[in-house]
């Protein structure tokens, strides 16, 4: 008889301008849908990768200060983002049909907010997190992957307190 292992669980750092929706927002909602990635390496995480149950750090982008404002988790696999079929929408992509869909998306709930955001610079101070993906030069994924060894870190920072 065998049998399978289950996935190891994964974490993620999933970026959202404050504007468009908060950790605040989410923390009112409890649960939403990530819609409108436009990046192909993003899509594969959430279409590929992304598993009920992983971790992921929300993180406030083009703001200031930018950096980790709370923890999310991952309630929904990924399916189609049906914002790309929608010509009224921002996001709207004529090249994804619903037959044949080209965007997809993962539905989080809220788990925690930081007292203080975990500012970029305050991530740039720990060496153990130097290979960080979201800290490496030139990096501009709305998701990127988090190791455990970094969820662990980050975690345990004061700011969570």
């Amino acid at each position: 008889m065998e049998y399978s292992v289950a996935p190891e669980k994964q974490y993620w750092l999933m970026k959202s301008e404050p504007n468009t929706y908060s950790i605040d927002d989410l923390k009112r909602d409890r649960t939403t849908y990530w819609s409108g990635v436009r990046n192909y390496q993003a899509r594969n995480f959430m279409r590929d990768q992304m598993r009920v149950g992983d971790g992921v750090f929300f993180y406030h982008s083009n703001v200031e200060p930018v950096g980790i404002a709370g923890i999310a988790e991952v309630i929904k696999t990924g399916y189609p983002d049906h914002t790309a079929w929608d010509p009224k929408n921002k996001y709207y992509d004529p090249q994804s049909l619903s037959s044949q869909p080209v965007w997809f998306m993962v539905d989080l709930r809220f788990k925690k907010a930081c007292r203080e955001v975990i500012t970029l610079k305050r991530l740039k101070e720990i060496p153990a997190l130097k290979s960080m993906m979201v800290l490496r030069k030139g990096n501009r994924l709305s998701i990127t992957p988090v190791t455990p060894e970094e969820w662990e870190i980050i975690t345990r920072l004061p700011e969570w307190s």
